[in-house]
């Protein structure tokens, strides 16, 4: 016989644990290696996403302060990540198209972004004072959610807040089929980002498909954040076409990296519309029956 009771998975333990563990991974070194910074910005956005997910029952004012410092968080990180996209990104460019960069060696800017550093044994004054003002937004906000009650948290109106991110990343798929432009699919991929991080409360109703839809849109997603990289990538580069300033060099390229954005999109869209078609519901995507949560 099934079950007519399910629990869902506690919000507030999670939440702590994710802001624990983003200060402990950025207290084991003076200054964080790429894949602290990459592990503690999807922290944030694990984060943001719960904080979303509650944000109906509790005080307005509480949302805002703690949203506001995880994603003041994310923003400080932000420009520490690019860099090294960008250098890996290009290196991988390079190897699968040597002729092409060998006709670009004198450009400054790409050498610039593919000069390999030297790990910074020390950091800059200002990395000193970004990870202060992270410890202390951490600290704050990790102290302020340990005293802020989230006991009583309607499993009904968390369902139905999943819902509502889930219809928000349906238009958001509309919009990017009908206008795939860089903004919209950036757009498209935070807020799948935010249906992504908030399932993971939802897997006591469906174990085995939560858990692979979750798996489908992890792959979506980063396929998107490659498109995205490449995207700003573009945009450092400084690259407009516009016929005459650029050597032909320069232009292939840049049609190089479009065609690495177009295989990323190929492999979005057929998951897309699969999870995000219009007319769909929730439960139906989702495989289960509404009992008494």
């Amino acid at each position: 016989m099934e079950p007519d009771y399910v629990k869902l998975k506690d919000i507030k333990p999670a939440l702590g644990g994710y802001i624990r563990e983003a200060q402990s991974m950025l207290n084991q070194s003076s200054s964080p290696d790429d894949k602290v910074v990459h592990d503690v910005r999807v922290l944030m956005k694990k984060s943001r996403a719960v904080m979303r997910l509650i944000s109906t029952q509790i005080e307005e004012e509480i949302f805002q302060r703690e949203y506001d410092a995880l994603r003041e968080v994310g923003r400080i990180m932000c420009s520490w990540r690019e860099t090294s996209v960008h250098r890996k990104t290009l290196k991988y460019l390079k190897k699968e198209n040597p002729e092409v960069f060998s006709m670009l060696q004198e450009n400054e800017m790409l050498e610039d972004l593919m000069k390999k550093t030297d790990p910074v044994m020390t950091p800059s004054d200002n990395m000193k004072n970004d990870l202060e003002k992270i410890n202390d937004l951490l600290g704050k906000s990790g102290y302020r959610i340990r005293f802020q009650s989230m006991n009583n948290l309607d499993p009904h109106i968390l369902i139905k807040e999943l819902e509502k991110i889930y219809n928000i990343v349906i238009d958001n798929y509309l919009i990017c089929r009908n206008n795939p432009k860089a903004a919209n699919l950036h757009e498209f991929r935070k807020r799948a980002k935010d249906f992504l991080y908030q399932l993971y409360f939802f897997r006591p109703l469906n174990l085995s498909v939560v858990k692979s839809l979750e798996k489908k849109l992890d792959t979506m997603t980063q396929n998107l954040g490659k498109y995205n990289d490449l995207s700003l990538l573009i945009k450092t580069l400084g690259y407009k076409y516009d016929n005459s300033a650029h050597l032909p060099a320069m232009d292939e390229l840049i049609v190089i990296i479009r065609d690495e954005q177009d295989r990323y999109l190929s492999k979005v869209w057929p998951s897309a519309y699969k999870i995000f078609c219009p007319g769909q519901k929730l439960v139906n995507v989702l495989g289960f029956r509404l009992l008494v949560i």
